[in-house]
């Protein structure tokens, strides 16, 4: 299946709150007519009650060429009996919704339903994000199709095994959080340290932005970037030698944050 396959049978969005607006904006971006896309979602958005050509609350087509599955987890045991029709068939579900794993898209949809699961993250918003895919047996013939798609809001990686999905949303799912609140406390820090509340915030927005798109781009790892910093006995190695202390510093910090998401992201999907 090809985008082709999509404008002509059809897409559905089921929810369309920030994750799925984002999407739905990139795939519009991308040449997406609106014609093609049917939202379903109790309380959409004024931007999207204003997208000309977008079925709002419509009854969809009867087999789609994909389903996007976007509702929040809390929501999926309400939401999936709505489109089981469309389960068992040709119609491709890409679920976003984290903590669904794919045998409960399976129960509620039909053996032989092609479901791939991903997971995406919230600098999709602006076209930053990475997104992590797996699908079942039925849906791997169409993981191209999904990759292209998630491709519109950033970098999509494959996993070999659904059991990986907790850790990569202990990390890239929920990593971007831990990521503002470092901005936070940075800039907090610099407050401590007499700077004014906004210079703080500035200066510590643009060191983490750009620090980040440093070790995106550069061919060195972020460890030798970390070292080209960090002139010996210098003002870097004072503060490293505090973040680098394998007790009470980033690296004990980091992986208990990281194990503590992990292991909700395992409760919810139990």
């Amino acid at each position: 299946m090809d985008m082709t396959h999509v404008r002509d049978r059809g897409l559905v969005l089921l929810g369309c709150g920030k994750m799925g607006s984002a999407l739905l904006q990139g795939w519009l971006n991308g040449g997406l007519p609106a014609a093609s896309v049917w939202v379903l979602d109790p309380e959409p958005s004024d931007w999207l009650r204003t997208r000309e050509g977008l079925h709002l609350n419509e009854d969809p087509p009867a087999d789609p060429a994909l389903v996007l599955v976007a509702v929040k987890p809390q929501m999926m045991g309400d939401a999936l009996p709505t489109l089981q029709a469309m389960g068992g068939g040709p119609t491709v579900f890409l679920s976003v919704a984290a903590g669904t794993p794919i045998r409960t898209l399976e129960a509620k949809l039909g053996a032989g339903t092609p479901v791939i699961r991903a997971m995406p993250n919230t600098p999709s918003a602006v076209g930053r994000g990475i997104t992590a895919l797996v699908a079942n047996d039925a849906g791997a013939p169409s993981l191209d199709l999904a990759d292209a798609l998630m491709s519109a809001v950033g970098q999509v990686v494959r996993l070999e095994d659904e059991a990986e999905m907790d850790a990569v949303t202990a990390v890239s799912g929920s990593g971007p959080a831990y990521v503002f609140h470092l901005i936070e406390t940075l800039a907090a820090a610099g407050e401590a340290e007499g700077l004014a509340p906004d210079l703080a915030l500035r200066l510590a927005k643009a060191t983490v932005g750009g620090a980040g798109q440093l070790a995106e781009e550069s061919g060195e790892t972020p460890a030798q970037l970390r070292i080209n910093v960090t002139s010996p006995n210098g003002t870097t190695a004072a503060a490293l030698a505090v973040l680098m202390n394998e007790d009470d510093g980033f690296p004990a910090l980091l992986k208990r944050a990281v194990a503590a998401a992990a292991d909700r992201a395992r409760e919810l999907g139990a």
